[in-house]
């Protein structure tokens, strides 16, 4: 047992001795993704990334980016009548991979410690936005939009068809390929409408 509990130190010990080394953000901002701050977060760093990252690990049959993915998730928000706290949870419900980069989730399901780092950098980032604590059923409803929109994606843009899941969505979505500077302008104009006098409610 005592050296059970020696080893657990020793790694421990190793964790917290891994150099913080920075990014430096398409606006200049050099931040540290391991120990974000709520004042590193720019919504033009998020839009720029999110809408030059492709989705799919890049295996659909053409160029469709992220921050497409993620307005399309907000719309459906609206859609469905959800508040534009969730509106915006949904817009901003990737951004964490605009630090961290998209990680497909059957690798990411066995990598803990990423799991662990894009959950704490998910909430800074939330909270720098005015979210700042999700309900079991608002995480839910996240949920579902999200896989709902995957499956569509997939049926769509991918050779297989997808995953023939049942999946329900209010309305169709844009999927084609779109110029990158426009999505990422889009981009940032959905988030200012939804945060107008937001309170993060």
């Amino acid at each position: 047992m005592e050296k059970t509990m020696e080893r657990m130190e020793q790694k421990q010990g190793r964790e917290n001795t891994v150099p913080l080394e920075p990014i430096c953000t398409f606006t200049n901002v050099v931040m540290y993704p391991l120990n974000p701050r709520k004042e590193d977060f720019r919504i033009s760093d998020i839009a720029h990334a999110l809408s030059l990252m492709t989705r799919a690990n890049g295996h659909f049959l053409h160029f469709y980016s992220v921050a497409q993915h993620c307005l399309n998730c907000s719309y459906e928000a609206e859609a469905r009548g959800y508040s534009r706290r969730m509106q915006l949870a949904l817009l901003l419900h990737d951004a964490s991979e605009a630090y961290l980069s998209d990680v497909t989730r059957p690798v990411k399901a066995g990598m803990p410690r990423y799991r662990e780092i894009e959950a704490h950098l998910s909430e800074v980032l939330f909270d720098a936005f005015g979210i700042f604590h999700f309900e079991k059923e608002e995480k839910k409803m996240l949920r579902e939009i999200d896989d709902d929109m995957m499956y569509y994606e997939f049926e769509h843009l991918h050779i297989s068809g997808g995953f023939r899941k049942e999946y329900h969505l209010k309305q169709k979505h844009p999927l084609e390929f779109r110029d990158m500077a426009e999505v990422e302008d889009e981009y940032i104009k959905r988030f200012q409408a939804l945060t107008i006098n937001n309170k993060g409610g």
